[in-house]
């Protein structure tokens, strides 16, 4: 189920926005602020970031663009999708760090064509044959890992999760996170299971001079290098 998360600089109109994005089968989550944002999006398997811009002053637009998105993208690789009402547009530049936008009122039909239309872009940029991070290489039409040519010997499933990480690069996920992305919903083991699965990949793709997956503390893990 792809993961929406509305940042918005108050209340008004989540309800109805949340209540629509579910009904066509997307999980909605909320935050109020640039920091609320960056710390959901850390604890959740987050897809897509709608920034709702609506009803903000002139200031508040302002700190939006040049202040907290930029935060948010440098924290967190998720795409930004901007609410924008139409007396913003003067401020979408090319430094602007937003992947789409769409200017209110809009359709929901239309946000939902964009959202998979991101989605889309991202997922087939991210989907490709190979691929590398220093000397770790993942050949995924082989479905082969080697480090410096060498074949490194992976299970099943720390191959999938290796893959997932790598194509997620720098993206925190929580364990329960990783449980449903690569065990699947339906799977009724403990999130023990990534640890292990973790500590395994761990001894065979790193040693004392390169560090590719980083725990972060009380979240979980990442691809980091």
């Amino acid at each position: 189920m792809t993961r929406i998360l509305i940042l918005k600089n108050n209340s008004d109109g989540v309800e109805e926005l949340d209540s629509a994005l579910r009904q066509m089968g997307y999980y909605c989550s909320t935050a109020y602020s640039a920091d609320m944002a960056i710390d959901m999006a850390k604890r959740e398997a987050l897809d897509v970031l709608l920034v709702d811009a609506n009803s903000l002053s002139a200031s508040a637009w302002y700190n939006l663009k040049t202040e907290q998105i930029p935060k948010i993208k440098s924290a967190v690789h998720v795409p930004v999708i901007a609410l924008l009402p139409s007396g913003t547009l003067d401020g979408i530049h090319a430094a602007l760090q937003i992947d789409d936008f769409i200017v209110r009122p809009f359709n929901l039909s239309e946000l939902v064509a964009r959202i998979k239309r991101t989605l889309n872009r991202i997922n087939t940029d991210g989907n490709q044959d190979s691929i590398r991070s220093g000397d770790l290489l993942m050949d995924a039409a082989k479905c082969e890992v080697s480090i410096k040519d060498r074949l490194i010997s992976l299970t099943f499933k720390e191959y999938e999760l290796l893959k997932f990480l790598m194509r997620h690069k720098g993206k925190v996920f929580t364990r329960d996170a990783l449980l449903n992305e690569v065990w699947g919903y339906d799977y009724y083991g403990g999130d023990r299971t990534v640890d292990v699965h973790i500590r395994r990949l761990r001894s065979k793709i790193e040693d004392n001079n390169h560090t590719y997956i980083d725990t972060v503390r009380n979240i979980g893990y990442k691809f980091c290098s």
